[in-house]
């Protein structure tokens, strides 16, 4: 090898050796370690240990608390992932859109995922309790219910009947068309209001619902209400920066093929499927693969909630390995059984949607 590239060889080498040496202290031994405690007794409580084989994992499947964090994990992974993949691209596609002030809406959707976790899971616990907003809110709406139906049903009435009369003097007129549906809604208020004045709609008493969240005993779908407090939390707080991913993709697809699609007659839905889709398999394989390893190794807002909700309905895997070693007699012997399972788990779900989900070259 000539001295130069020698040289530069080197000179990478010394450059990337505190990655090297942090990954081998931080990362690999500390892997090693961990495999190796999986086959002990080790506890917190005593130096000593001894090899115990595959009892740790023995135990775990035979422990219903790790059962629940299993079923917790996978069951989470499934739900967020898919709500917040669709969440995001549809996000993306609103703000892709060459509107006046895009900039200023694509900054403030963004926000969320700048946000404290600590900060914003503590004010999902306000959020959340009996007396708290979303309890409150929902009152608030099955009180007025009546004035809202009212005025939901006059604005559609008031626009069906524009449509008509426009397009029976022959003026191709969309259902949604924006000039209409201003002249709609304001007739939709003022009747709304003069129903109200005349005291023939009028809202209800306001009673929050009887409805906890996060000490609520039932379960929806196979996870427990309180962890599907945690589900809405999460996805509030990671769609923004799917949502980002997504509208690089997006602005990545080039505008030829959209005109080739409208010259087609293409409409803007099946431009949106035939085109946007399509060509977004590789964003959307990145956003699905960051999503399931992200879902599965959620930690902090489990641990965040602390005793605002019963351990067993929202524990996670990760949160699983946390509580072995961190109370009690501190079964570091179990926790790394657990985090080996966790590990492979994640490898197992990753493999799959590489083999068998959405593959990552566009069409």
């Amino acid at each position: 090898m000539p001295s130069s590239k020698r040289t530069e060889a080197l000179y990478a080498l010394l450059f990337i050796s505190p990655f090297l040496l942090h990954l081998l202290i931080f990362f690999i031994f500390a892997f090693v370690r961990t495999i190796w405690f999986s086959f002990t007794d080790k506890t917190t409580l005593r130096d000593s240990y001894n090899f115990v084989g595959l009892q740790n994992f023995i135990n775990l499947f035979g422990e219903e608390r790790f059962l629940l964090a299993l079923q917790h994990s996978i069951g989470f992974m499934l739900v967020v992932t898919t709500i917040q993949t669709f969440l995001a691209l549809a996000t993306a596609a609103v703000l892709n859109q060459r509107l006046h002030g895009i900039t200023f809406f694509r900054t403030v959707y963004y926000i969320p995922s700048v946000l404290s976790s600590a900060a914003v899971t503590v004010i999902a616990i306000w959020f959340f309790q009996k007396t708290g907003f979303l309890n409150t809110f929902i009152g608030w709406v099955s009180a007025h219910s009546p004035v809202i139906l009212t005025l939901v049903g006059i604005f559609i009435l008031a626009q069906a009947v524009q449509v008509g009369l426009e397009r029976m003097r022959g003026l191709p007129v969309a259902p949604t068309d924006p000039a209409l549906a201003t002249i709609s809604l304001v007739v939709a208020i003022a009747l709304t209001w003069l129903l109200g004045a005349m005291g023939l709609v009028v809202p209800r008493e306001a009673r929050p619902p009887e409805f906890t969240w996060l000490t609520n005993p039932d379960s929806f779908l196979g996870l427990p209400i309180p962890l599907w407090s945690i589900v809405m939390l999460n996805i509030f707080t990671t769609i923004p920066t799917l949502m980002l991913i997504f509208l690089a993709g997006l602005q990545d697809i080039p505008k030829s093929l959209y005109e080739a699609a409208a010259i087609d007659g293409a409409s803007p839905l099946q431009q949106f499927f035939w085109v946007t889709v399509p060509m977004l398999r590789p964003v959307t394989f990145l956003v699905v693969t960051l999503s399931l390893i992200g879902t599965l190794q959620m930690f902090d807002q489990v641990a965040l909630m602390g005793d605002s909700a019963p351990l067993n309905s929202i524990i996670v895997m990760a949160y699983y390995v946390y509580n072995s070693v961190f109370s009690g007699e501190g079964h570091i012997g179990m926790a790394s059984a657990a985090a080996l399972v966790l590990a492979v788990l994640t490898f197992v779900v990753v493999f799959l949607q590489r083999t068998f989900g959405i593959s990552e070259k566009a069409h």
